[in-house]
């Protein structure tokens, strides 16, 4: 009986052997595709943050800026309103200024060719208000000026002027002006012609009064130009032309 021959398993050290270590490491996810070797990490969704503005801060200076005009529209609206009672209350008018006479006592050229001049000029000043007072202060400034030139100054008296009242103002005007020969020449070559313009112009401190109210201080600038025949002294000087402007300032 032929033997049966058994055939055992041989050992082929050229085969691979099993792997003892898992090829997925552990917390790693499967994946059926690619290299399970290689580790990705999950992918995460990047959610944008938003940043809030900052308020926006108002500065100093605006504010202060609003304030203020906010105060001179008022302060103007303030001033509209009392000014329109004024008018409407009052019915106020400018005062009228006119020179009536003028007569030169002193006009001398001395031997340093200095000027001394002394003029009395007579002005008339008018209120025509009816419900308004002017209180004439102190610290008034009048001067006399030929070809720019100021030939004597003085001032007018303190006074109170009623309600359409009408005041003759006699002022003194004196002056020293050095150098004048040049001057003189030219005045008494003008003096020909019998046409001397003058200007007079006057700077009154006043306050007007308001039925019994008394307000606050201004400036009555006057200005009149004058036109005389000739500047001999001694002599009535004939005034052939004469008109006034008034302005008021505070």
């Amino acid at each position: 009986m032929a033997d049966h021959q058994r055939i055992h398993p041989v050992h082929n050290p050229e085969a691979a052997e099993k792997p003892t270590i898992p090829l997925v490491t552990r917390n790693s996810s499967r994946s059926d595709k690619g290299n399970p070797a290689h580790h990705y990490p999950p992918h995460q969704r990047k959610i944008p943050v938003a940043y809030s503005r900052p308020p926006k801060k108002r500065s100093c200076l605006g504010r202060c800026l609003c304030w203020t005009l906010c105060l001179i529209l008022l302060q103007v609206i303030v001033i509209g309103i009392l000014a329109a009672i004024i008018y409407f209350a009052f019915d106020p008018k400018i005062p009228k200024y006119s020179v009536d006479s003028m007569r030169i006592t002193q006009f001398t050229i001395n031997n340093d060719n200095s000027l001394s001049t002394l003029f009395n000029v007579n002005i008339t000043a008018r209120n025509p208000n009816k419900k308004i007072g002017i209180y004439y202060e102190g610290g008034s400034h009048l001067s006399a000026y030929y070809s720019g030139q100021r030939l004597c100054e003085g001032s007018l008296p303190k006074f109170y002027q009623g309600h359409q009242n009408t005041t003759l103002l006699s002022l003194h005007l004196t002056g020293q002006m050095q150098d004048a020969a040049g001057l003189l020449a030219q005045l008494q070559a003008q003096q020909q012609t019998g046409s001397i313009p003058l200007n007079l112009r006057a700077r009154v401190p006043v306050r007007i009064r308001l039925g019994k109210l008394k307000l606050m201080k201004w400036k009555f600038l006057v200005r009149c130009r004058v036109v005389v025949d000739s500047l001999s002294t001694d002599n009535n000087i004939r005034i052939r032309s004469s008109s006034c402007k008034f302005r008021f300032r505070l």
